[in-house]
C-alpha cells in the first residue's frame, strides 16, 4: 500500500484527515476547513476555492486528482470546476477544491463538511518526438461524435 505524508495547516487543528468512506472506495474524502462560525454560501452560477487546511507529499510518479461528489452534483448541483483537478507530486502548498454551484439554489458550505474526493493514481511522463505523420488506424481523424451517438 502507497503512503503519503500529510501537513495539518494551522486554521485546521481539527477536522479528520481524508478518509475512505468504504473498503471498496476509490477516493478519499476532502472536506472543507472554512470557519466554524462563517459558512460559505454559494450562490448559484458562481465559484469559490475552499480550504482544506491540509497539504500533501505526493510520491514521485503519482499524482492526486480532486473529483466531485456524486451525490452533492446530483441533489445540488456542487461540482468541481477544473475537473479533475491534479495535485502534482511537486506541489507542496495547500489542497483546495474549487466549487462551482451549477444548480438553482445557493448551497451553504460548513466546516467540515466533505466537499470532493481525492483519488491518488499514477502517472508517466512521456518523451516527444516529432514526426512528418502518424500511423493509421481504423478510426483515423474521427472525433467528437464521430463513432455514434
Amino acid at each position: 500500500m502507497l503512503t503519503i505524508a500529510f501537513l495539518r495547516l494551522p486554521h485546521n487543528p481539527d477536522l479528520p484527515l481524508p478518509r475512505y468512506a468504504t473498503a471498496g472506495a476509490a477516493g478519499l474524502d476532502l472536506l472543507a476547513a472554512v470557519r466554524a462560525d462563517d459558512p460559505l454560501i454559494l450562490p448559484p452560477g458562481e465559484r469559490a476555492l475552499i480550504p482544506t487546511g491540509l497539504a500533501m507529499a505526493v510520491p514521485p510518479g503519482y499524482e492526486a486528482q480532486v473529483r466531485p461528489r456524486s451525490g452533492l452534483a446530483l441533489k445540488n448541483g456542487i461540482t468541481v470546476l477544473n475537473s479533475p483537478g491534479t495535485i502534482d507530486s511537486d506541489y507542496r502548498g495547500e489542497i483546495g477544491v474549487i466549487l462551482l454551484n451549477a444548480g438553482r439554489a445557493p448551497f451553504t458550505i460548513a466546516r467540515g463538511d466533505r466537499i470532493a474526493q481525492l483519488v491518488i493514481t499514477a502517472t508517466a511522463q512521456a518523451r516527444l518526438i516529432e514526426v512528418n505523420e502518424l500511423p493509421e488506424t481504423g478510426r483515423g481523424a474521427g472525433g467528437f461524435g464521430s463513432t455514434g451517438i
